[in-house]
C-alpha cells in the first residue's frame, strides 16, 4: 500500500492480526528485509512494514532524512491505520527511527527492539567514514551499494550467504541515488539516544550479534548494560535476520 505524505509516497505492508509489531528496516534495505519472517511473525500480531523515505517504494522527502523526521513519517502510516500503540523492532538504521520515535511519542511504544543497532551517535571516525562514503557513491553508486551490502555479513558467511547478498544488492540498486545519500546524511548527524533508551521505562531488548562488523558485540553489550536493556547474544554478522532467522523470529514470538 502506499500513502501520499509531503506530496511523495511511503509504502508500507500489513499482515496478521493481534499486537502490533512495527518492523524498520535498515540501511540499504527496504520492507522486503522482512518478509521471510513476516508468515511466521504474523501469526501472533498484526506486522506493520514500513518502507523508510528513499528506500524501498518510499519517496524522498529531502536533502537529509534525519531519524525525526523518518520517525514523523512512521507515524503518519500508522496514524492512517488507527494505531495508537505497537511494538517497535529497527534494524541498524531502523534502530536509530525507533529510538526517535521513542523520544517524540514515548506513549506509543509499548516494547523496543533494537537488533543490530545501538542507542549512541557516530564516533568522530564513524562520521568520517560517512563523509567519505558520500564522496565514493557519487562517484561509483553500483561498487559502493555492492561493498557496503557484502561488508554487513561476517567475513566467513559470505560465501554462504552470497545468494542473498546478491538480492540484496540488486532491491538496493533501485533506490534513488538521492535517497541513500539523504540517509547516510543523517545518520552521520543523528543525536545520540542512549538517554532515551536508559530513561525508557518499558520493556528493551538489544538483539547483538558476536561478529557484526558494524556494532562490534564488546561495544553493544556495553550500552545494552548501561541503558538497562535486556541483551540477547546471537552469532553472525550484522544481518541476524538472515544468519539467525530461526532464533529471531522465536524471540519475536513472544514479545509482549
Amino acid at each position: 500500500m502506499k500513502l501520499n505524505y509531503h506530496n511523495t509516497s511511503l509504502f508500507y505492508t500489513v499482515a496478521g492480526q493481534g499486537p502490533v509489531m512495527v518492523l524498520l528496516h535498515g540501511f540499504l534495505e527496504s520492507s522486503e528485509m522482512w518478509k521471510e519472517l513476516i508468515p511466521e511473525i504474523s501469526q501472533n500480531y498484526k506486522v506493520v512494514a514500513i518502507d523508510l523515505p528513499g528506500h524501498g517504494k518510499s519517496g524522498i522527502l529531502s536533502e537529509t532524512h534525519s531519524m525525526e523526521q523518518m520517525a514523523h513519517a512512521v507515524r503518519f502510516v500508522l496514524q492512517h491505520l488507527k494505531i495508537s500503540e505497537a511494538i517497535f523492532v529497527g534494524h541498524s538504521m531502523g534502530g536509530y527511527v525507533a529510538l526517535a520515535y521513542a523520544e517524540l511519542f514515548e506513549a506509543e511504544v509499548t516494547s523496543l527492539v533494537l537488533l543490530n543497532s545501538t542507542p549512541a551517535e557516530d564516533s568522530a571516525e564513524r562520521k568520517e567514514n560517512r563523509v567519505r562514503a558520500l564522496s565514493v557513491i557519487e562517484k561509483n553508486p553500483t561498487a559502493f551499494i555492492s561493498m557496503a551490502i557484502t561488508n554487513l555479513f561476517a567475513e566467513g558467511s559470505q560465501k554462504v550467504y552470497a545468494s542473498e547478498i546478491t538480492t540484496i544488492k540488486n532491491i538496493a540498486l533501485r533506490f534513488p541515488l538521492a535517497g541513500i545519500i539523504a540517509a547516510i546524511k543523517g545518520m552521520k548527524d543523528r543525536q545520540d539516544r542512549t538517554s532515551v533508551l536508559k530513561q525508557f521505562s518499558k520493556k528493551k531488548y538489544m538483539i547483538c550479534a558476536t561478529e557484526d562488523p558494524i556494532m562490534p558485540f564488546e561495544i553493544a553489550a556495553i550500552w545494552a548494560k548501561f541503558c538497562n536493556a535486556t541483551l540477547i547474544k546471537v552469532s553472525g554478522g550484522h544481518m541476524s535476520h538472515i544468519e539467525q532467522k530461526e532464533e529471531i523470529v522465536n524471540f519475536l514470538h513472544f514479545i509482549e
